[in-house]
């Protein structure tokens, strides 16, 4: 069964003065797959621009723009139609050899995995690794179940706390704070699995809450702006997505855009302005996710500034 959803993505840089804009990019629109349909993809610019998509290393896509005249503001709207299908049945088993932690992936695998194997940012004293292992029940270990846990273990022992801030934190703050946004909670998980020999990926993307249909209080964070996860590479179940910020697993509310080595390769507008300082006086972001078709008389499930 597919759930056909609506997301609305609009962002406005506000300026004091017109200001000349470089080269923006932009990682708005996913790709089909078995699970997700794009049926429709439209983006509104202003000031105009000239636009051209290509592919990054990972496969996404990207767009490039170049705009054609000095503005006090740049708008982008981003609006999608997607199918959403539910998984049907029980997901594919991992290899009875993956079962157990520890465990190997194997020679091609480890190849073709590469640095989504290694770890990324500074842990001097191996802080993230301890907290990881403390995960570890017994020298022999339920693969699902520590994976559980630590998703678990993020979602009920971290304070998530919202920032207007732009980036990530480093995963050993995000420990030392107990607390973070759901990118930085998506990029300690990945460390702390990478310390653990576990293969990971970024995901940046969007949450549809179905509770909120019913005006229901289902205490899910992110649905009202972009959301980030991650997903862990396990021999034959493959990509499996884990959102610590919720506590979910492969859940279909769960909608991808890009996926990527690092949170800094998945910036879903970037880009710069030339102009007097002091120049830049603001950005508003909202997003919305609805369910059905951008033409029905739907109201927004989700919406934040």
């Amino acid at each position: 069964m597919a759930k056909r959803l609506t997301v609305r993505h609009r962002t406005t840089y506000s300026y004091a003065v017109p200001v000349e804009f470089g080269e923006h990019r932009m990682m708005l629109r996913p790709r089909d797959s078995h699970d997700l349909r794009l049926v429709d993809a439209r983006m509104t610019l202003s000031p105009g621009a000239h636009v051209r998509w290509a592919h990054d290393v990972f496969g996404n896509s990207v767009a490039f723009m170049t705009f054609d005249e000095p503005a006090t503001e740049l708008y982008v709207e981003s609006v999608l139609v997607l199918d959403r299908y539910a998984l049907e049945g029980p997901r594919p088993p991992i290899d009875p050899a993956a079962e157990r932690y520890p465990f190997i992936y194997s020679a091609d695998d480890r190849a073709d995995l590469g640095r989504l194997l290694e770890l990324q940012h500074s842990d001097p004293k191996g802080e993230v690794a301890t907290w990881a292992k403390g995960f570890v029940a017994s020298d022999v270990t339920d693969t699902l179940a520590l994976l559980a846990d630590i998703n678990s273990g993020i979602h009920t022992g971290f304070t998530y706390q919202a920032r207007a801030d732009e980036g990530t934190q480093a995963p050993l703050e995000t420990l030392h704070l107990g607390s973070g946004t759901c990118r930085d909670y998506a990029l300690l998980m990945m460390e702390a699995l990478r310390s653990l020999g576990f293969a990971t990926r970024f995901v940046s993307g969007y949450l549809y809450d179905p509770a909120l249909d019913s005006a229901a209080n289902s205490g899910i964070q992110g649905s009202g702006a972009t959301h980030a996860w991650l997903e862990v590479y396990l021999p034959g179940a493959g990509w499996v997505e884990y959102d610590p910020t919720n506590g979910l697993i492969g859940s279909n509310s769960l909608i991808r855009v890009a996926v990527t080595r690092d949170p800094s390769q998945a910036i879903p507008i970037a880009g710069s302005y030339s102009g007097p300082s002091g120049a830049f006086t603001g950005m508003e972001v909202v997003v919305e996710v609805m369910a059905g078709d951008s033409e029905d008389e739907t109201s927004p499930v989700s919406e934040a500034a």
